[in-house]
């Protein structure tokens, strides 16, 4: 994750095993559940949960499903990602950001350099990554989550490509689910002729609901073949990538490939807004997370 990220449509730069599961409380028979009442419906789908993370141990997130960024990353965002700024609580994965004041450890006087020329760090968030943990390739991608659309929030659940000394944004990115300055977006990233190429979604919130919305949970879907991509968020389609369309990118087609995902909170930046006027903490809380794979 050592790229910066060229947000769509906006000019600079986001940078680069079988499992098992803990089961909310009465998933399991929710899904036995489901199958019962739809029967030869519901297999018609051939999704099988492979992998999930239900965020139901209090404390800190499952080290054996996510790692963390640290520091200042990219966009010129204002938070200083930290572990600490993660819990899981009540069943929920909460990223929490705050407004604090502290010394920037990495700080240079005189740097040319973003991430070292500010002497304080004023925000402190958390970002979650599965690299080298939990990579998966086709499939169901699910989250449920609720999301804060105050000025300056900037949540996302995104993926990057596993792809050995293929970095951002040859790896490619898929934003499942992007949030800022009064819009969700649904996007597709990857390298054409040494530029970054753009398919993005976006979708104002009043479009999507009135004042209730940024108060209830939501679920945003990958659905992901050797054909085509669709991002979804609550059941309707946000965006559609046709595998093919991109079989001409630099070193190869990056949606031909494992990836991994991100779960982070950004403040600011160069996409997320003013938060000077908004009363910290903003908390990202997510209920789930689960993959599903082809069981044809």
């Amino acid at each position: 994750m050592s790229h910066d990220y060229i947000c769509p449509a906006r000019g600079i730069v986001r940078s680069e095993p079988p499992v098992a599961f803990l089961m909310k409380p009465c998933f399991a028979l929710i899904l036995a559940t489901a199958f019962a009442a739809f029967g030869a419906g519901a297999a018609t789908n051939h999704w099988k949960l492979v992998w999930s993370d239900e965020f139901n141990t209090n404390g800190a997130p499952d080290p054996a499903n996510w790692n963390y960024e640290r520091g200042f990353e990219r966009n010129n965002e204002l938070q200083w990602y930290q572990p600490e700024n993660a819990r899981c609580t009540n069943g929920l994965l909460v990223i929490e950001a705050r407004r604090e004041h502290k010394p920037n450890p990495n700080f240079k006087p005189n740097s040319k350099n973003w991430r070292t020329s500010r002497e304080w760090i004023e925000y402190t968030s958390a970002s979650l990554i599965s690299r080298r943990l939990r990579e998966f390739k086709y499939g169901k991608f699910e989250m449920r989550a609720r999301i804060d659309t105050r000025p300056g929030s900037w949540p996302a659940f995104w993926t990057l490509g596993v792809a050995p000394g293929i970095h951002w944004p040859a790896c490619g990115e898929i934003d499942i689910m992007e949030f800022y300055t009064g819009t969700v977006l649904a996007n597709f990233g990857y390298q054409l002729d040494g530029q970054i190429k753009w398919l993005s979604k976006k979708e104002p919130l009043n479009r999507l609901g009135d004042e209730s919305w940024p108060k209830q949970f939501h679920i945003w879907t990958m659905e992901w073949d050797e054909q085509k991509i669709d991002l979804l968020l609550d059941g309707r389609l946000m965006n559609h990538l046709a595998l093919a369309d991109a079989d001409n990118a630099d070193q190869g087609n990056p949606f031909h490939r494992p990836v991994y995902f991100i779960l982070n909170q950004a403040i600011g930046g160069n996409c997320g807004g003013d938060p000077s006027e908004t009363t910290f903490p903003v908390r990202y809380e997510v209920d789930w997370v689960r993959v599903y794979q082809s069981s044809k």
